[in-house]
């Protein structure tokens, strides 16, 4: 491994800097470069580096270390040595979201427990712009392969077991070694015989097919929290896909969270934009128009001489931010209609309008 920035750079803070200091900087940064709420490139490696500087910086005896000898000090650690002591649950505890579990340190470190348990599963859940504003529990539906009880996942029929397949010995691999110009090369391919599983079934479950798995629809509550992102991914522990080997724990369940489309808003970030049409009399004159909010609706004024595409600010008439806090707001484009037919009245109105500018032109001249 390439040795890292200093530490302390990673996290932006002073190298007296004490315990509350590191952890706030910490739970500031990973809230930011999270894989699961940050999509852009390079924002799990960000990620990483801030988990490492804030696994060190936060023990005093590894800070010790790494001021005393920089990353030589703790160059030797483990990903287990390093986030086992962690408490995650109380940097990141009330926000909803598992933002420091130790899935995403098995998935970004490849911790060995990554490779025992199950994969993840992902799936959608749309939410209204109301859920984002107030947060709460939403019920999901998930089909999903779990593991087959009647054979305890062997796939074999209760009172009966697989058997070791005699032509890979139980590897599920064969191995060809060959020797060319005093170079011993192998070649591993899948056992034909027992299609890689290293064990044949003579008498497959009848529940499962012999497949150790059976499929499962399951309705789980989960918790959106306040000011959820676009795109936020909700761990659900242990409800993944199966693990491959009995006895080991499943995957994660990924809630990827999506804003449902409404038709009074748009959504960027926190802030909510809309588009409303006035009159062209409303925008030389200015006019109040009824705007729908997330609160109830509330009357704006329009200024006279507003132009076409003006914006309008409510401030605070936004979404929060996540987990909490200042709102954003909310922005109305401004569009004015220009009639394409006119009555005799209009017409001659408009006509004394341009009229009455002309002359006011020609005294400025």
């Amino acid at each position: 491994m390439a040795e890292p920035r200093d530490f302390y750079e990673v996290l932006g803070i002073p190298r007296d800097a004490d315990v509350k200091v590191i952890k706030d900087a910490f739970r500031q940064l990973a809230l930011k470069y999270h894989p699961d709420r940050n999509k852009e490139p390079g924002a799990s490696d960000r990620f990483k580096e801030i988990a490492e500087a804030y696994a060190v910086l936060s023990d005093p005896k590894k800070r010790a270390e790494y001021d005393a000898r920089g990353y030589a000090g703790v160059a030797g650690f483990s990903p287990e040595d390093l986030f086992g002591g962690i408490d995650f649950e109380d940097i990141f505890g009330g926000l909803g979201v598992d933002f420091g579990g130790p899935s995403v340190f098995d998935r970004l470190f490849h911790r060995r427990a990554a490779q025992r348990q199950g994969e993840s599963l992902e799936v959608n859940l749309t939410v209204p712009l109301e859920k984002v504003l107030t947060g709460g529990d939403e019920t999901i539906r998930v089909g999903r392969p779990a593991a087959c009880q009647a054979c305890q996942v062997s796939g074999a029929k209760a009172g009966t077991k697989p058997r070791t397949c005699a032509k890979c010995g139980g590897s599920g691999q064969l191995v060809r070694t060959q020797r060319k110009g005093g170079v011993s090369l192998q070649q591993i391919t899948p056992c034909p015989d027992c299609s890689g599983r290293g064990s044949i079934i003579d008498t497959p479950c009848l529940e499962c097919g012999g497949t150790g798995q059976v499929a499962r629809d399951e309705t789980l509550t989960v918790r959106v929290p306040v000011g959820v992102e676009e795109g936020m991914a909700l761990r659900v522990p242990g409800h993944g896909l199966p693990a491959e080997r009995p006895g080991l724990p499943a995957g994660d369940l990924l809630v990827i969270v999506r804003t449902a489309d409404d038709p009074r808003f748009g959504r960027h970030g926190r802030d909510l934009y809309r588009v409303d049409t006035i009159d062209v009399v409303d925008a030389v004159l200015g006019t109040s128009i009824d705007v729908p909010t997330l609160d109830g609706q509330v009357s704006i004024k329009v200024p006279p001489g507003t132009q076409p595409d003006s914006m309008l600010r409510l401030r605070g008439k936004g979404l929060p931010r996540f987990g909490g806090g200042a709102r954003g707001d909310l922005y109305v484009r401004v569009q004015v209609h220009i009639p394409e037919q006119l009555s005799e009245r209009h017409r001659r109105l408009f006509e004394e309008a341009r009229a009455a500018g002309g002359r006011k032109n020609s005294a400025k001249s």
